[in-house]
């Protein structure tokens, strides 16, 4: 019995070619960014100033994204002012066809002009940690010198954003709250 024990592990067991596993990607959805109340703004918007703007970041993806860019409307596409932070009810004189004056920082006459943030930033997979990951960007609205006084004491819901430049992938998400920003 020993030898025969012995013989069978001499054996030189080999693979066919062409031997193969089955795996599957995920699909790929779009982030979705909002406007949130807390933490609240810490600088306000004055005319011709600068203010910070606070929004949550949820990512329906099983994976990390990271986002590097984000991409703005026009200088002239402007923002809806409301009374309250729960953004339901419109300030009378200081919406966007008034217009408010008020504008993401940094927005140019065409559509898209994309803007790298300072630092990226990772939101977590969906159903882990940090997401939604809330983020106050700093100093990245822009009220005209010429807004409405209307718009003073004013809660504002920038325009929409027109895209972002983000990728899929292993990644340590960014702890929320979060800080960042873009220049020029």
């Amino acid at each position: 019995m020993a030898a025969v024990s012995y013989g069978a592990t001499n054996w030189i067991v080999g693979i066919f070619g062409g031997s193969s596993g089955q795996g599957q990607s995920a699909s790929v959805a779009n982030l979705s960014i909002s406007a949130v109340a807390s933490p609240a703004a810490n600088n306000l918007l004055y005319p011709g100033g600068t203010g910070d703007v606070v929004v949550s970041i949820s990512n329906p993806n099983p994976f990390p994204v990271t986002i590097t860019a984000v991409n703005l409307p026009t200088n002239t596409t402007y923002a809806t002012g409301y009374t309250t932070s729960s953004l339901t009810t419109t300030q009378s004189g200081c919406l966007a066809s008034t217009p408010s004056g008020v504008t993401w920082s940094f927005a140019t006459g065409t559509s898209g002009s994309s803007h790298t943030l300072t630092t990226p930033l990772t939101v977590g997979a969906s159903g882990q940690a940090d997401n939604p990951l809330v983020v106050t960007l700093t100093n990245d609205a822009s009220m005209a010198s010429s807004a409405p006084a209307a718009c003073e004491s004013t809660y504002f819901s920038l325009p929409s954003l027109t895209g972002v430049t983000a990728t899929g992938g292993s990644a340590t998400a960014t702890a929320s709250p979060a800080t960042d920003s873009w220049t020029s």
